[in-house]
């Protein structure tokens, strides 16, 4: 595959835009149906980059629609609001070649305000909050843990606000969420999330991947009242991957995400700043993680 990097989308002679998101950017096919477009940009500690990372956003396309399907056949109620890869008759010709397989048609549904977090293993911010309370997100855990163990009990719910671009996620109690998007869909978020979580670690898992953590999102179909898996799912940029075969108890793992670009900003002081340009070794990096990880789980070699 040629390596090349789309920042920035323009289909305005073609479609209107809905949104701009951190990496994805939404336009309106008709008036049921959104075209998602993954773009190569990346972001991180909530700021986006001033580069990007080369087919990137074709992998992270790639690798959720495989999910969806992987996904719908393990959970015969779920629904997605994937509709295909194809790309709308509008875009013209000429455009065609750079917004395939990096874009998606998707049904338009009512996005709920919450991000629906599963932690299958205590690291990152959980392992920050229960060192200091022994909590996580507010529900107490059981002492003893040391970094990156698995929860004994199994995965967590906790859920975040969903921020603006520009804002920053907050984490809060599932009893919050349920205050956000009503006690129903609460209940149906949390048991889709944590069967979503299973059903993929146990996938990943066979293919030498621990999914140590992740994000979903859910709209809701008024229609028919059902909760609906919208947006990207189980990506290196949704989720915590890290290599089974290098799993150790009490210590921080390697993964197959952006660590290495959260690494360097640190290094560099540059957390959290604007428009910050990254350096060659490290665009390589990074790409080589997000590669190795579709790789892995799709069975699929994208050279």
């Amino acid at each position: 595959m040629t390596a090349t990097t789309m920042i920035h989308t323009d289909l305005s002679g073609s479609m209107p835009l809905i949104a701009r998101g951190k990496v994805r950017d939404l336009y309106e096919v008709d008036d049921s149906t959104l075209l998602f477009v993954t773009t190569d940009r990346v972001s991180a500690y909530d700021v986006i980059m001033g580069n990007g990372i080369p087919n990137k956003g074709i992998l992270l396309c790639l690798m959720t629609a495989h999910w969806f399907k992987v996904l719908a056949a393990a959970i015969p109620d779920l629904r997605t609001h994937f509709i295909t890869l194809d790309l709308p008759s509008p875009i013209p010709a000429n455009l065609r070649e750079q917004y395939q397989n990096r874009s998606m048609q998707v049904q338009k549904l009512k996005v709920f305000k919450i991000e629906a977090i599963v932690r299958g293993y205590i690291t990152g911010s959980a392992w920050s909050s229960y060192q200091k309370d022994g909590t996580v997100c507010g529900i107490n855990i059981q002492p003893g843990l040391r970094q990156s163990e698995a929860f004994p009990r199994g995965p967590i719910y906790t859920p975040s606000t969903k921020a603006e671009l520009g804002g920053h996620d907050e984490n809060i109690h599932p009893d919050k969420a349920a205050e956000i998007v009503g006690a129903k869909y609460a209940k149906r978020i949390e048991e889709l999330a944590l069967s979503l979580y299973n059903h993929g670690a146990a996938y990943a898992m066979e293919r030498g991947i621990i999914i140590a953590d992740t994000k979903f999102e859910f709209g809701l179909d008024k229609e028919t009242d059902q909760v609906v898996l919208v947006d990207e799912v189980l990506t290196p940029d949704s989720s915590r991957f890290w290599p089974a075969d290098s799993y150790r108890i009490g210590e921080s793992q390697p993964s197959f995400d952006k660590q290495c670009l959260r690494d360097w900003l640190t290094s560099q002081g540059l957390k959290g700043k604007e428009n910050v340009e990254m350096p060659d070794e490290v665009i390589a990096k990074t790409q080589g993680k997000y590669r190795e990880a579709f790789e892995r789980l799709t069975g699929q070699n994208m050279e």
